[in-house]
Formats: structure tokens, C-alpha cells, sequence
């Protein structure tokens, strides 16, 4: 899923920090971790901020199998 992430982030020329901060988080560190994979399976409100910060329906997040 982050993969998704970073392509939309490329195409806004945004950082993590820049989504991070768009979420509402008070630092990027939860970003970091789910960039590295040590968030396996994200909440549907962390999917939820990080959609709205990026302007983004939660659709974009689905899985295309």
C-alpha cells in the first residue's frame, strides 16, 4: 500500500513529512513506520487522514486484484 502512496506523493512533489503534518500527525515518525513496513495492516482512520491529506478517495487504497 505504500507504494501507492509514494506515486501519489511523487505526483504532488510532496514529502512525508509534508503528508505527515497535512494528517495531523504531530511528528512523521508513524509515516516512517509505516513506509518501513513495520505497519502491517493500517487503521481505517490512519488510511482515512493520510487519503484526506493527499486529497485522495479511500478508493485509491484499494487493492486491484
Amino acid at each position: 500500500m505504500w507504494n501507492k502512496i509514494q506515486k501519489i506523493l511523487n505526483e504532488r512533489d510532496m514529502s512525508v513529512n509534508e503528508l505527515a503534518n497535512k494528517a495531523g500527525f504531530k511528528n512523521n515518525s508513524i509515516m516512517y513506520a509505516f513506509k518501513h513496513g513495520r505497519i502491517k495492516k493500517p487503521s481505517f482512520l490512519l488510511m482515512e487522514k493520510i487519503a484526506d491529506a493527499l486529497g485522495v478517495s479511500m478508493d485509491e487504497f484499494r487493492s486491484k486484484n
